[in-house]
């Protein structure tokens, strides 16, 4: 038995369908973001990065950094241990206090990332539950489908968005059955927004839980940073709301929250909670005075939007094929696998630009794209600078010009089971 060869093979096969990552040698620099050192074949150059998930340069805030300069000295590096066993430090019993209130529910779970945060709780919500049903949004994320599959629960995927065909499965399922409905607030590859109070009054027409993923939404949306949810005034009509502490707050984690009750059950029974280490004491506490900054500063996210929208109307002025894009996210169509990574390596290599290409499976086939993600920290002469790279990427490449609406989509269930390789002959 030749071991190594199924593990060739299986890159093999992701080089084959130009699907194979690359991950950029970067070094931010600190107070000077969105700049980075970018080491490349013994070099190493200060580029720009277009792509970050620190969509307000929190991570780098003064106040964030100092929280975590002084919880390390004073506690040291790690938590010592899972919840259970030591690892419940104070400044992470404070964190879930601040989420809990951020989202104005009784309760919140902390855990080491997004992905777990998904994974564990949808898992462990939907086994609790007899004969639960989950109904999905066919454009849901990786963490959130591994979650509905670990559960082992019968599951409903509906068209994204589709609020009819939701409603027809929670029909057919009917009012007494155990239902939860899964979905996102912001879908972080098109920028586009799900139809929340909808979504909510279907819930309550036929008795299902409701679970909302608001990763790409917290810090960013609301008068406090609590998401869609907290602007648009439904927080109290979803029962579980998911975030993420990785992107708008600057640090890492992954939490819930809801009523107490759904909340102590996971923290019970979810594996994926009870058996890592927990969050370090830095972290936490960095991370709370990064929520706690944002709730009560519309700075970050003003400058955040307007350079969010002052991006996309320059790039579209430019002949550019900007997707349509409720939110901050700025997706720039490319529809070809090969010329996305191409495009994305001349932007570093020529022009000292970071972008990382967005490939199948992430996104289906033909909607290849640059996701960019502007900060407050991205001023005009940088959004201009970015503009002349991609049009000169464009005529180098010979990418194609023009509007670009929203792509048609198929489910993307396909990700998990795609991530596995076909086994060698």
């Amino acid at each position: 038995m030749n071991y190594q060869r199924f593990f060739e093979e299986a890159i093999d096969q992701l080089h084959a369908e130009r699907r194979y990552r690359v991950f950029a040698d970067l070094e931010r620099i600190a107070g000077k973001f969105p700049r980075a050192i970018w080491r490349s074949n013994g070099r190493a150059e200060e580029i720009t990065v277009w792509c970050s998930n620190d969509y307000l340069g929190m991570g780098q805030h003064p106040d964030v950094i100092a929280s975590f300069q002084e919880a390390a000295g004073r506690m040291g590096s790690g938590a010592g241990g899972t919840r259970n066993i030591s690892g419940t430090n104070h400044p992470l019993v404070e964190l879930e206090l601040e989420l809990a209130d951020l989202h104005a529910k009784e309760a919140a779970l902390v855990f080491t990332s997004g992905f777990v945060s998904n994974e564990a709780s949808i898992s462990t919500i939907a086994r609790l539950l007899p004969n639960c049903l989950i109904i999905s949004d066919e454009l849901n994320h990786a963490s959130m489908i591994e979650g509905v599959r670990r559960s082992g629960a019968e599951k409903k995927i509906f068209r994204h968005n589709d609020v009819a065909h939701l409603e027809s499965l929670l029909q057919a399922a009917g009012r007494e059955r155990a239902k939860l409905i899964v979905f996102e607030s912001v879908y972080s590859m098109d920028g586009d927004i799900a139809p929340i109070e909808a979504i909510a009054d279907l819930a309550d027409k036929y008795n299902a839980m409701t679970y909302i993923d608001e990763v790409h939404a917290v810090g960013m949306y609301g008068p406090r940073g609590g998401g869609i949810t907290e602007r648009e005034g439904l927080a109290d009509r979803i029962d579980i709301i998911e975030g993420t502490l990785a992107k708008a707050f600057g640090t890492l984690g992954g939490y819930i929250s809801g009523n107490k009750a759904v909340i102590d059950a996971v923290r019970s029974y979810a594996p994926g909670f009870i058996f890592t280490t927990a969050l370090p004491p830095a972290l936490a506490a960095a991370t709370t005075t990064s929520i706690r900054h944002l709730k009560n500063s519309q700075t970050e996210r003003d400058a955040q939007k307007r350079q969010a929208e002052r991006t996309k109307q320059v790039l579209a002025d430019a002949g550019l094929p900007v997707m349509n894009s409720a939110t901050h996210i700025v997706p720039v169509l490319v529809g070809d696998p090969e010329l996305c990574k191409m495009a994305s390596d001349r932007l570093l290599g020529v022009h000292g630009i970071y972008i990382q290409p967005i490939n199948y499976p992430t996104v289906p086939r033909g909607t290849e794209r640059l996701r960019i993600t502007p900060t407050p920290f991205h001023s005009d002469e940088l959004i201009a600078e970015l503009q002349a790279a991609l049009v000169e990427t464009w005529d180098a490449l010979g990418i194609p010009y023009g509007a670009a609406g929203r792509p048609s989509v198929t489910e993307n269930e396909r990700i998990v089971s795609l991530l596995v390789p076909k086994s060698g002959g």
